[in-house]
């Protein structure tokens, strides 16, 4: 007997299940069949007034009806085109990453469509519905643009087509079990832009400046005499005094220099700035420029931490290392803990050798972890150039800007003033322990950035 129960509710269970597919894919009303059907029921109406309407009700609803059937007959079937969607393999946070739908027509009549994605609710997309004909025998592909908010692993559901019948009375209906996992990686497309840019000498319009190379290189080779063709300001004078002559002093290009990017992971980066974390604007731009040191020969590193190391990659060369870099940005999660900067800046002066640029992602919201981070910047700036990035928020600086015409307006200014005048005095407090630092909104937080590498590179501060 208790068998036979589990089985009633097993079977219970599937029932709805197998509903549910058969009534998703059941055929529509179209605006004319509505039409058509109120015509018979103003027709069946006028029945009272002469029953000669009521037939005629009768007659046009059997038509009726045997023209669905009909032109549900004739129309074309799921089998007659393919639908598939296509994108790349991997999609781009905080990026517009395209989504197409194609559509291959294999029947002899011209079809109809209109189309429903479901991409990931986390995502913010252009459309979900998409329309339009396919002629017979042709290929025609529908896309839109999603925009992930956060990196990892996420899922694409069903897609859903609908197309109308010859006589335009039904929308047939199928909806194909899409399902798959796509992975969310920084921003990629950035860099793609920016190979595009330099290759075009266009780098301005990336808000990038352009680096000046006076004679080639700045590193001290050798002396030798003045040339009509050398730059004056090349003339070594302490040599030209000693002999009597001018002399020139040669330089070569300089050697590969390190750069180091360290990622705060702690509590602080767990908040949003617009659709996307702190953390999620620094991995954006710490690829970045990891990518544009790379290109201009330098060897880069990555070291994340929260309460502990969560990974360290010391720096390298070549194009593999900066794909394991991209996997290690995709990997990092911020955490609800405090971050441990005594541990993270100790491993970094026992590992890190040689003089480097320290390029530290964090936030200094609060007075007291701005102090702790402080005072192991200004250690670190003894052997290396430290340089702290931070993000400010647009938020609080328009509440600072505001006039305010209520009370709460009033607090709220005053709130965002005094933390603006907080953030003021870390800034300076960092300056005067010899740290660089960048303080730049969201929007360019990866331009500020690159452009500060840029200018310590040709004022050869590294």
């Amino acid at each position: 007997m208790t068998g036979i129960a589990q089985f009633l509710i097993i079977l219970r269970g599937l029932r709805p299940l197998k509903m549910t597919k058969k009534l998703r894919d059941f055929p529509a009303p179209t605006i004319r069949l509505y039409l058509l059907a109120l015509s018979i029921t103003a027709a069946l109406a006028l029945g009272m007034l002469a029953p000669a309407f009521v037939g005629m009700a009768i007659a046009g609803a059997l038509a009726l009806l045997a023209a669905c059937f009909a032109d549900y007959s004739a129309a074309l079937r799921p089998t007659d085109f393919a639908l598939e969607r296509r994108h790349h393999p991997r999609l781009y946070l905080a990026a517009d990453n395209p989504i197409d739908l194609g559509v291959a027509n294999r029947g002899r009549r011209a079809l109809e469509l209109r189309l429903r994605d479901t991409p990931p609710s986390a995502f913010r997309s252009s459309t979900l519905f998409m329309d339009g004909t396919v002629a017979p025998a042709e290929t025609q592909t529908f896309r839109y643009t999603t925009r992930p908010t956060a990196r990892g692993i996420y899922r694409f559901g069903t897609i859903t087509a609908r197309w109308a019948t010859p006589l335009g009375l039904l929308w047939r209906q199928r909806t194909l079990d899409a399902d798959e996992e796509v992975s969310v990686y920084p921003n990629l497309l950035e860099v793609e832009k920016y190979d595009l840019l330099a290759r075009r000498g266009l780098l301005r319009e990336m808000g990038l400046r352009t680096t000046r190379y006076i004679d080639r290189g700045t590193e001290f080779e050798s002396l030798r005499e003045y040339q009509p063709d050398d730059d004056f300001r090349r003339i070594n004078w302490k040599a030209t005094a000693r002999r009597h002559r001018p002399i020139t002093a040669l330089h070569e290009t300089e050697r590969s220099q390190r750069l180091l990017v360290m990622l705060d992971l702690g509590r602080m980066m767990l908040t949003r700035i617009g659709d996307l974390t702190r953390l999620d604007l620094a991995v954006n731009a710490s690829l970045l420029l990891c990518y544009v040191a790379l290109r201009r020969g330098d060897r880069v590193g990555l070291l994340s931490f929260a309460d502990g190391i969560h990974s360290y990659s010391p720096p390298r060369s070549g194009r593999s290392h900066f794909y394991r870099i991209v996997e290690q940005l995709y990997a990092v999660r911020a955490q609800p803990v405090e971050s441990d900067y005594v541990e993270a800046f100790g491993r970094l002066r026992s590992d890190l050798r040689g003089r480097s640029l320290v390029v530290l992602f964090t936030d200094i919201g609060e007075p007291d972890v701005a102090r702790t981070i402080a005072l192991n910047l200004a250690l670190l700036a003894r052997h290396h150039l430290p340089l702290a990035v931070t993000l400010s928020d647009p938020v609080v600086q328009e509440r600072a800007e505001i006039v305010p015409d209520t009370g709460r307006d009033l607090y709220e200014k005053v709130v965002a003033a005094r933390l603006i005048e907080e953030r003021s005095a870390v800034l300076e407090q960092l300056h005067r322990t010899g740290v660089l630092t960048v303080d730049a909104p969201a929007d360019r937080l990866a331009p500020s950035t690159i452009n500060r590498y840029l200018e310590l590179k040709e004022r050869s501060l590294l």
